[in-house]
């Protein structure tokens, strides 16, 4: 059985300090603002949902108990729709809409909801806590680095320069600058508001159409200490002998941002649609997951692409547009290279460079993008993909109908 998407919500994305503007939003309420988008721009009877999935990346405090139940709750859905919290690290809002959509092909269920939220202003990024860093069982098998000092190793391997790293930064601003004036977000982004109605918040906050290789280049690289002093480099140097040294060329300009945000994407089968008379935008073609080296730890997405387009029987020449959540500005340039994907293919409004990265919303927030941007261009095919924490990648593909 086949998985549609019939229609895809987001909020815009605060800048994830207390001075930002989503700070005064708990992440129950940016949730339950995605949810109560889906159910009023589709006349949705929510009797009709079987399920809500949600990506939650540290699902402690605000964002723990079972947010995607809770979410329903306080977005005023039926009671009879359960929900559900899941957490593969930054993958997590696309693997939520992988497990709803699965959810639908299996035929267990005929309408679900896949999305994510972390207010990261909130729930610090790290609260939750975690044994891989800090039990040697874990830590020491598997070479343990912080992912800003293995973002610099994909650079320095690849030969990547910090000028290189810096560029492409500055083409994320830029691509996202013009997507707003041009008003391509506005489809999907539902304005995030106070219990009065009065406007909070209705643009992504941290872009910087300012931003030039000049004013990069005056910001120190942020992994140096880390590397250096707390012994990071001498741990990679132990997985990778060959390595000399590692080139830092990773700060907060050519990294993603910490932000808040939610998103959520409602998948049904075809028979759901003709019922509700809800019309179908895009398939999905298929998704994947794979493990990958957890050391250097961001190398995921290729892999992942690779399985996902093995089992939708494609070639990465047959994808006409590409999101890749930008982590880190080498992890993109990587995927580009060893997949041979076109700039003007991958991330073509910008991305979490620019945007920031929600952590728990950010892979189903990319998929929305990509199916508006497929619409708007008139194209068919697209890939949304993202690395993850401890060395995986997940990537989905879909085709518009």
């Amino acid at each position: 059985m086949e998985a549609y998407i019939y229609d895809t919500v987001r909020t815009p994305r605060g800048k994830g300090k207390k001075d930002g503007s989503l700070h005064g939003v708990t992440p129950l309420e940016l949730s339950a603002t995605t949810l109560r988008a889906l159910r009023e721009r589709n006349h949705l009877d929510t009797k009709l949902v079987d399920d809500v999935v949600l990506g939650c990346v540290s699902p402690v405090g605000e964002q723990g108990a079972c947010i995607g139940r809770v979410a329903t709750l306080a977005a005023g859905y039926d009671e009879s729709v359960s929900g559900v919290q899941i957490n593969r690290f930054c993958a997590s809002g696309l693997e939520a809409v992988n497990m709803a959509a699965a959810q639908v092909m299996s035929g267990q269920c005929e309408l679900t909801i896949g999305g994510g939220v972390e207010s990261m202003s909130r729930v610090t990024m790290g609260s939750d806590g975690g044994a891989w860093p800090v039990d040697p069982r874990a830590a020491f098998k598997t070479y343990f680095t912080p992912q800003g000092v293995s973002a610099d190793v994909i650079a320095t391997q690849s030969g990547y320069s910090r000028q290189d790293v810096d560029a492409y930064a500055v083409e994320s601003h830029r691509r996202a600058c013009a997507a707003v004036k041009a008003g391509y977000f506005a489809r999907s982004i539902v304005p995030v508001v106070d219990l009065n109605g009065l406007l909070i918040c209705d643009r992504d906050e941290t872009i910087r159409p300012q931003t030039t290789l000049e004013s990069l280049s005056t910001l120190k690289a942020s992994f140096v200490e880390m590397g250096e002093k707390f012994g990071f480099d001498a741990v990679i140097r132990q997985r990778y002998p060959a390595m000399e040294r590692v080139n830092h060329v990773h700060h907060a300009g050519n990294s993603s941002g910490i932000v808040d945000g939610a998103a959520a994407v409602l998948i049904g089968n075809k028979a759901i649609g003709e019922r509700t008379g809800m019309k179908p935008r895009a398939r999905i073609r298929s998704f994947a997951t794979i493990g990958s080296e957890p050391s250097i730890m961001l190398t995921g997405p290729s892999f992942a692409a690779e399985r996902a387009l093995k089992r939708a029987g494609m070639k990465a020449s047959d994808i006409d547009l590409f999101e890749l959540n930008e982590a880190f500005a080498s992890v993109v340039m990587r995927f580009m290279e060893v997949m041979n994907v076109s700039h003007d293919k991958m991330n073509v409004n910008g991305g979490a460079i620019a945007m920031g990265h929600p952590l728990g919303a950010t892979g189903a927030m990319i998929l929305g993008i990509l199916l508006d941007e497929l619409e708007r261009r008139d194209q068919s095919t697209g890939l949304a993909t993202l690395c993850v924490g401890a060395g995986m990648g997940i990537a989905t593909i879909i085709e518009r109908v």
